[in-house]
């Protein structure tokens, strides 16, 4: 399932790359073997923006330069709690045959994930975090089927409002009833 996603101005985030693997690669030809190197890199600014990419060429650091501006290109927003820096709720994402399974966290877990899936969490930026990789270990699909767990995420306000309810009504929370203001002692009247 493919979602939109808005077009994010990366001009703007501090983004810091991340390289998840590198692989070396050869293609035969007729005079004998092409050697070149793949490099999958993610980007985030640690606040909730992540991205991801794929480089080849000749040289190592070529690579890891084309993935990071092919990442760059390709950066979504993730929506998190305010509280623990956790996501809103469970979700799980699929790409080829990996899946990824992402539930949220109390405060002080931790980011408890594999390498792929760790290296795209701690990139968004998200603090407190349960994963678990279902299927492929394939470092590519790992790491597409988190974006696309993360893409699935809703806020709840958005929910809410799709919904036409308010926050608390949908989560079933009491909301909290204000006491009134104690007022000043009257005296009685006498008759």
């Amino acid at each position: 399932m493919r979602f939109i996603a808005e077009k994010i101005d990366v001009g703007s985030l501090e983004l810091k790359d991340q390289v998840v693997s590198i692989n070396r690669v050869t293609k035969v030809v007729k005079g004998g073997k092409n050697l070149s190197f793949s490099a999958l890199v993610v980007v985030g600014d640690s606040a909730g923006h992540v991205g991801y990419g794929m480089g080849k060429a000749r040289e190592v650091s070529s690579a890891i330069k084309k993935g990071v501006e092919a990442a760059k290109k390709n950066v979504v927003r993730v929506p998190m709690t305010e509280k623990g820096f956790t996501i809103p709720h469970a979700v799980t994402g699929r790409f080829g045959s990996g899946m990824v399974l992402l539930k949220p966290a109390s405060e002080g877990t931790g980011v408890i994930a594999g390498g792929a899936v760790r290296a795209v969490i701690t990139a968004a930026g998200i603090q407190n975090i349960l994963t678990k990789s279902l299927g492929s270990t394939t470092a590519h699909n790992v790491v597409k089927a988190t974006i696309d767990a993360l893409l699935r995420l809703k806020q709840p306000q958005r929910v809410a409002r799709l919904r036409g309810l308010g926050v608390e009504e949908m989560l079933g929370i009491e909301p909290k009833e204000q006491k009134p203001a104690a007022a000043a002692p009257v005296a009685p009247a006498e008759a």
